[in-house]
């Protein structure tokens, strides 16, 4: 593979921190993962330390190294993993969890914190889904990070550089904003199982609770991107570059919008240069964001990409930001297809959700993607959402067709059609969002709402729905909604190759008591050991105005912004 790369660092590993970063998952996703280069280059940004890559072998190869006890090794050097100082994981899928079990029984590591020892090496585990909440994996980890890796990782290096023992380190690192010791802590339980408190142990410094590490501005630092090109990933050689980190516009669903508050953009300069320095290397660029348009100069920025030769491949667009402008951009520079997420077809739901923009002002953007060239586009629906009811399935089928004849109309002057895929979720309630007291729809109820959309949409030409599965969003909102008391089931699961549901019941797990249990009375919530700078209150209004189908109008301008949503206190 290091054959086909470029832009990877193979340094010494003398008188050097060793750190062995994993992507549990196969290189074709890992590669493609901007958070995962981000921290490698970070890592290997310091001249004192040594980062290699790590990922889960394809099947067929993981299969044999299971059958000869072989252990897994790095991609850069080939040294075993347990010869490393810190054995460091980027997740960020719920699904991965198992997979970082078997990336730590290749390694030949035991697998709960518990039973290793100053021998073994450090395991460290962030990313996206762990700073929502660790608490799935909180027996697995020596420390998790949580947070953003610019502020992470220096604090990691500065601690590991003053300490001479383990406890040493850790007890270091516990005193750190962003770095959750699970082992530092009690958990009591109530009679009904629910969580009354976490309770610091004395004597190792952890905080009653650990406040997340983030940027306070943007102003001095790279944007993320893409450092390591190679063909053998899911984007290909593609250039990726974030360009704003947050979103104003508060979702109740969306645990991105509310996690990477404030709003920040990147230096336009930098992400430019960045861009040029990388076009030997890449044709397409793929722009990373929840809020692409919120960048003050990203009229400029799509222009010059434009302009470098790039083709330019934005994330899921806010509807309410698109621009003629902007879309012109886009379709000059090559793109055929664009991704929107009207969610549902209703917009009394859609207020529910606050999901800021009708129906009319999702046509008017469909006939302005569609009479500005565009072939193909892809729409993200939720189904299982507060107060739906039939009708609202009946909305996405009928916005869903409306969108359909405009592409259509444009698509009989141009002599070619395209086509619109849906993809349709249920909603997982996730923590950290106004939702994360609320149960999941019961799964027959969601099943059955999933047939009926299927039978609504199975017969619209050039219309093509993906939707996935009751079952799947159960065992996915057990690991997003769970504690530390679903580490035997994940243990289960990877041990019988993912069968969720013989998992749970081999493990006592009682998935029902995490998804389907009101959580308003709860006296704490497993995610809120991490404070991720939003209020409860803010939650509990935001929860009541979504009762009454309110809007929460976002806040555009920087200022206001940081005014209302001071998260980084």
């Amino acid at each position: 593979m290091l054959s086909r790369e470029v832009g990877y660092v193979r340094k010494p590993h003398e008188n050097r921190l060793r750190i062995a970063l994993a992507f549990p998952n196969t290189y074709f996703v890992g590669m493609s993962n901007l958070g995962f280069q981000t921290i490698y280059r970070l890592f290997n940004d310091q001249p004192h330390i040594v980062c290699e890559r790590v990922f889960l072998p394809p099947k067929q190869e993981l299969q044999s190294l299971i059958e000869s006890g072989a252990r897994i090794v790095t991609l850069e050097s080939q040294t075993p993993v347990s010869d490393f100082d810190v054995f460091a994981f980027s997740v960020s899928f719920e699904w991965d969890y198992t997979n970082v079990l078997t990336l730590l029984r290749l390694a030949g590591l035991p697998l709960r914190a518990a039973d290793r020892t100053a021998d073994h090496p450090l395991i460290l585990v962030g990313g996206a889904v762990t700073f929502v909440n660790p608490e799935p994996l909180a027996l697995f980890a020596d420390v998790i990070a949580a947070g953003e890796g610019e502020t992470l990782v220096p604090s990691l290096i500065e601690v590991a550089q003053s300490s001479g023992s383990r406890p040493e380190l850790l007890r270091g690192l516990a005193t750190r904003r962003g770095f959750y010791i699970p082992a530092f802590y009690d958990v009591e339980y109530a009679a009904d199982g629910t969580i009354v408190r976490y309770v610091p142990q004395e004597g190792t410094g952890a905080p009653a609770v650990v406040k997340k590490a983030a940027l306070k501005t943007t102003d001095a630092v790279d944007p993320p991107s893409t450092t390591i090109f190679t063909p053998d990933t899911e984007f290909g050689s593609r250039f990726l570059i974030e360009v704003v980190r947050g979103c104003a516009n508060l979702c109740r669903f969306c645990w991105a919008g509310y996690n990477y508050l404030p709003v920040r953009a990147f230096p336009t300069d930098r992400i430019l240069e960045l861009a040029k320095n990388a076009r030997e290397h890449s044709a397409r660029t793929g722009l990373v964001s929840i809020a692409l348009c919120d960048h003050p100069d990203i009229e400029h920025i799509l222009r010059s990409l434009k302009d470098m030769g790039y083709t330019i491949s934005p994330a899921s667009l806010r509807l309410d930001d698109l621009t003629p402008t902007i879309v012109s951009l886009l379709r000059e520079s090559g793109e055929r297809t664009l991704t929107i997420a009207p969610e549902t077809g209703s917009d009394r739901l859609r207020r529910v959700i606050n999901k800021t923009i009708t129906n009319d002002e999702i046509l008017d953007r469909a006939e302005l993607i569609f009479s500005s060239g565009f072939e193909n586009l892809k729409l993200y629906y939720m189904i299982g959402l507060p107060s739906e009811t039939d009708e609202d399935l009946v909305a996405i089928r009928d916005l869903t067709l409306q969108i359909r004849d405009i592409m259509m109309r444009h698509a009989k002057a141009r002599g070619r059609v395209g086509r619109i895929i849906g993809s349709v979720n249920p909603l997982v309630p996730k923590p950290g969002t106004t939702y994360q007291w609320m149960a999941m729809e019961q799964s027959d109820i969601i099943e059955q709402r999933m047939k009926r959309l299927r039978a609504l949409v199975s017969d619209i030409d050039n219309v093509y729905f993906n939707i996935k599965s009751e079952r799947h969003s159960y065992y996915q909102a057990l690991l997003s909604l769970g504690d530390r008391r679903v580490a035997p089931a994940i243990e289960a699961a990877e041990r019988n190759g993912g069968q969720w549901r013989r998992a749970v019941q081999e493990s006592g797990v009682d998935g029902d008591f995490y998804i389907f249990r009101e959580r308003s009375q709860d006296a704490m919530l497993p995610w809120d050991i991490i404070d991720g700078g939003m209020k409860a209150s803010f939650f509990r209004s935001e929860l009541e105005k979504s009762s009454r189908a309110e809007w929460t109008l976002p806040a555009k301008r920087a200022k206001d912004n940081a005014r209302l949503f001071p998260v980084l206190s």
